[in-house]
């Protein structure tokens, strides 16, 4: 045991502390590469393997070759003065031709190293320039300090930057940090899964794992320490959250909604609007059964844009209110918020109930009656943004919670809310992107999730269809059709803030194109974006949602917000720049009523694979799991869903597009584990108490809700 806390001692020491870091290099290392202590350093892997026991011949060397290895010796040496600083050229032979070799920093030093018709090994990337073939920035160390070095095999290369490599810290500099660290360790590392589970997948020790991942002895060695350390990732990642979920339906008592009373009843048999499909009533009875139960419900409620999810949340709202206690739902935008307090107000008004809008934008005076009406208790259903966290919000009894959009939530925002009750209110997440299965299960893994798959009867599919600039006049013509027919279009332009001027002159020169091609009294435009005052931007909304205009042209900030059902042409410009849910939840917006509607996507001639890739996804798949699958492999976890905030996502060494099985089987044994064993108490588990309390302080817990 003493040996153990020892060895944690040692990894937890400070990174300059590492012969050959101090202070200077230290600091680069944290700034850059985020590694503060010796275990950083230790969990930097490697992001893919060289494979140095090939050499080629000069004469086999092409320009589409990846790094090769060649053995030979320098013949010329010259520095060439260019207009700025100077080159270094190189003649480098074997007995089969020879090649130029070529520098372009640190010319002087690299100049003085170098030694004429001495045998190097020379580690580099063909290229052609003007037809000649050269290798730029090579490695080279003499035969003698190849024959001598460990780094044969497969070598790992490292994550680096500029920043490091100035230090000396490009991946041979980072390998070389490694290979001590693993040198001093005291002992083994201790081992942190469960001695089952090692035997059962056939893992290799800890210790012998990192070993191989960061020096591998061969392929199959190297696959072992890959699986067993993805593996550890994953399933420290589930223990955790599935550690939290039985913590809270343990420690945290739910208020239990034991009847389904006169509101729900008398809204439901008298004022819903459309019949409920199949889906929206499967997960309203998992709703009902979650409040019923005596636990904290923490629900995650996915479906596409148009399923019906804020009908589901009226109706659930409305059972807590039943039961004495009031509801708010938190909208990440005042336009999205201003649209869920519409349509709750609009439906709610005839059976008396109070409801009321908090954003950024309510005045001084409006704030001070919502907040004595909502402490008093008269306001049973409060919708707002962020403005809902604030201090002077205090509800009577706060007891259902409903987040939408919650990715755009900070955690310990979220925090906030839950601190509004008494108890804890039972929450409803909800989102418009789909989420594929290991996301979902990665970072919504302790709340019970819905779905609803079903989209209300009569909507036809969206028709996706692709057409590059120089197709617009037939773009045009097509739209002036389905307006003939007393259909509406969206015209939809990137806005990204990195470049607001132009993408804002895109959008006026989109304008002014458009009102040429459909000039008044016969034809009406609308003309919506962020730089618009909310009054004018809400005007202009409004003259389309009454039928006043027959385009919009805007911004994505009508990606959320704009309900009508009348509008059935959605046209993206620039259509590359977009990401893919972003596509998904423009396409969203039309296809709202019975007409068939289409979704238009134009792109210039030139597209990058990516782009290509999301234009066919979007052309060929209306299914938003399926197409939240595809972002996901080309952008990976932490750009999308707004990850980055939550922590838990930041992965080492597993990759959630791949590694679904080793996701899969790493939960199903942590829930196992768990079950048999909720504290982890059994002395056989000491090692994972102790790494899972390692993590839990790494990243502590804010809150409940996830």
């Amino acid at each position: 045991m003493e040996k153990e806390d020892g060895i944690r001692a040692f990894l937890s020491t400070p990174i300059e502390y590492l012969k050959g870091v101090g202070p200077q290099r230290a600091d680069t290392l944290k700034t850059e590469s985020g590694i503060f202590f010796f275990e950083d350093l230790l969990r930097l892997f490697p992001f893919r393997y060289i494979d140095r026991t090939r050499f080629y011949k000069v004469n086999e060397l092409k320009g589409d070759l990846p790094y090769v290895q060649v053995k030979g010796q320098i013949t010329t040496l010259k520095a060439v003065p260019l207009k700025r600083g100077q080159k270094l050229t190189a003649r480098f032979e074997d007995e089969t031709g020879s090649v130029e070799l070529v520098w372009f920093q640190g010319v002087r030093w690299i100049k003085d190293k170098l030694q004429i018709n001495t045998p190097y090994v020379l580690f580099g990337k063909p290229v052609l320039y003007q037809r000649q073939l050269n290798i730029p920035h090579p490695d080279l160390e003499t035969v003698a300090d190849f024959n001598a070095s460990p780094l044969k095999g497969l070598q790992a290369v490292y994550p680096s930057t500029e920043k490091l490599k100035r230090r000396g810290l490009d991946s041979r500099g980072l390998s070389k940090l490694i290979r001590q660290l693993l040198e001093q360790i005291p002992g083994k590392l201790p081992e942190t899964l469960p001695d089952k589970i090692i035997r059962h997948f056939n893992f290799p020790e800890l210790h012998a794992a990192y070993q191989q991942i960061h020096f591998p002895q061969n392929p199959d060695t190297l696959e072992a320490a890959r699986n067993r350390l993805k593996f550890e990732e994953l399933f420290f990642i589930q223990l955790r959250l599935l550690k939290a979920k039985t913590q809270r339906h343990h420690d945290v008592p739910g208020i239990v909604f034991s009847k389904v009373g006169q509101h729900f009843h008398a809204f439901y048999d008298q004022y819903l609007p459309f019949e409920l499909t199949g889906a929206q009533k499967k997960v309203i009875r998992e709703i009902r059964q979650d409040m019923g139960s005596g636990k904290q419900m923490n629900r995650l409620l996915q479906g596409d844009v148009g399923s019906g999810k804020t009908m589901v949340a009226l109706l659930t709202m409305l059972i807590a209110l039943d039961n004495g206690y009031q509801a708010a739902l938190m909208a990440p935008t005042e336009i999205l918020a201003i649209q869920h307090y519409e349509s709750i107000s609009r439906y709610l008004e005839p059976l008396g109930i109070r409801t009321a809008l908090l954003t950024g934008s309510t005045k001084a005076s409006e704030r001070k009656s919502l907040h004595e009406s909502l402490a008093s208790g008269e306001l049973h259903i409060l919708v707002g943004t962020h403005a809902l966290l604030e201090d002077p919000v205090s509800f009577k009894k706060l007891g259902f919670v409903v987040i939408d959009e919650q990715h755009r939530f900070g955690v310990a925002q979220r925090a906030r809310l839950w601190k509004k009750s008494v108890r804890p209110p039972h929450i409803l997440v909800m989102t418009a992107t789909p989420i594929p299965r290991t996301l979902a299960m990665t970072l919504y893994g302790d709340l019970d999730t819905s779905v609803i798959d079903e989209l209300p009867p009569g909507r036809k599919p969206i028709k996706t269809i692709h057409q590059f600039d120089s197709a617009r006049l037939a773009v045009f013509g097509f739209m002036k059709k389905e307006i003939a027919k007393g259909r509406q279009i969206y015209v939809v332009y990137p806005l990204i803030q990195e470049s607001e001027k132009m993408d804002y002159k895109d959008l006026q020169d989109g304008f002014e194109s458009i009102e040429k091609a459909f000039p008044a009294p016969e034809y009406h435009v609308s003309i919506v974006h962020g730089k618009m005052k909310p009054a004018d931007k809400d005007f202009e909304m409004k003259r389309f949602q009454e039928g006043k205009t027959q385009i919009m042209v805007a911004t994505t900030v009508i990606e959320v917000g704009v309900d009508v059902p009348n509008a059935s042409v959605m046209v993206i410009e620039s259509a590359e720049r977009f990401g893919l849910s972003q596509l998904h939840q423009l396409r969203g917006r039309v296809g709202r009523g019975a007409d068939q509607s289409y979704c238009v996507l134009m792109t210039g001639d030139k597209l990058s694979d990516d782009g290509r890739t999301r234009i066919k996804t979007m052309t060929t798949t209306n299914d938003g799991f399926r197409i939240a699958q595809v972002d996901l492999e080309l952008r990976g976890p932490g750009d999308i869903s707004g990850t980055r905030q939550s922590g838990i996502l930041d992965l080492k060494i597993a990759d959630l597009t791949k590694d679904y099985d080793i996701l899969s089987h790493a939960r199903k044994l942590a829930a196992r584990l768990l079950q048999q064993d909720p504290k982890l108490q059994d002395v056989s588990l000491q090692g994972t108490r102790n790494e899972l309390l390692r993590l839990e302080k790494l990243h502590p817990n804010w809150s409940m809700i996830s």
